[in-house]
């Protein structure tokens, strides 16, 4: 993997106001660190962030020019306007060539499962990326899965993707990444014969009872005819 060089700006930990100015003016603030590397704060150009990882990926090898020397680091987390999707604040976690590292992986899906295509099916994905351990040098940008041959009720997990050399799966191999289901149609019932809508009941606010109203008006002449 191409390594990416960004330069960087040292900078104080400030208030939050301050970090908002320093992102109007195109500035994204993030921090460096790592085992045995003590946190650094720095700046980051955004522009130039964006490019990068829109070109390498955000598993990109990244060279940092810091005061005491370029120092090799992988991006751990980008933190994002909910708005606008930029990048507000990055960590940049210190590696070494020579030693294994934890990273998140991208899955690509590629090609229409048959079920799909032929039987009206609909895939869901379920896990978007996987965790892999390997060599900074052998992360790979994205894992492409062919789900081609998928039909109704079949899927892919964690132990179904490729083997890549001197890649390893971190995940439960049980893990699934993508499925095919069948979309269920509920039919409507047909009345049964005979049978009548239910109508619904309709009282009107302040309204007598016509029916209780003439029965009372009836019941009293016949009360006077006694007397």
């Amino acid at each position: 993997m191409k390594e990416v060089v960004l330069s960087v700006q040292e900078r104080e930990a400030g208030s939050h106001g301050s970090l908002k100015a320093l992102r109007k003016e195109g500035k994204v603030p993030a921090v460096f660190y790592g085992k045995d590397v003590k946190a650094q704060p720095i700046l980051i150009d955004s522009k130039a962030f964006i490019a990068a990882i829109e070109q390498h990926g955000a598993n990109a090898i990244v060279s940092l020019n810091l005061k005491g020397g370029k120092k090799s680091a992988i991006v751990k987390f980008i933190q994002k306007d909910i708005l606008t999707q930029a990048p507000i604040h990055v960590d940049f976690q210190s590696i070494s060539m020579t030693d294994k590292v934890d990273v998140k992986v991208p899955i690509q899906i590629v090609g229409v499962a048959d079920g799909v295509k032929n039987f009206g099916g609909v895939m869901e994905f379920i896990v978007r990326e996987v965790e892999v351990k390997t060599l900074p040098a052998n992360i790979p940008q994205k894992i492409s899965v062919d789900v081609s041959a998928l039909g109704i009720g079949q899927g892919v997990t964690v132990a179904g993707l490729p083997k890549l050399e001197g890649v390893e799966y971190v995940q439960d191999p049980s893990t699934l990444i993508v499925h095919v289901v069948a979309v269920t149609v509920e039919e409507e019932k047909p009345a049964e014969p005979g049978a009548e809508a239910a109508q619904p009941e309709v009282i009107s606010k302040g309204k007598k009872d016509e029916t209780a109203e003439g029965a009372a008006a009836a019941a009293a002449p016949a009360a006077g005819a006694k007397k």
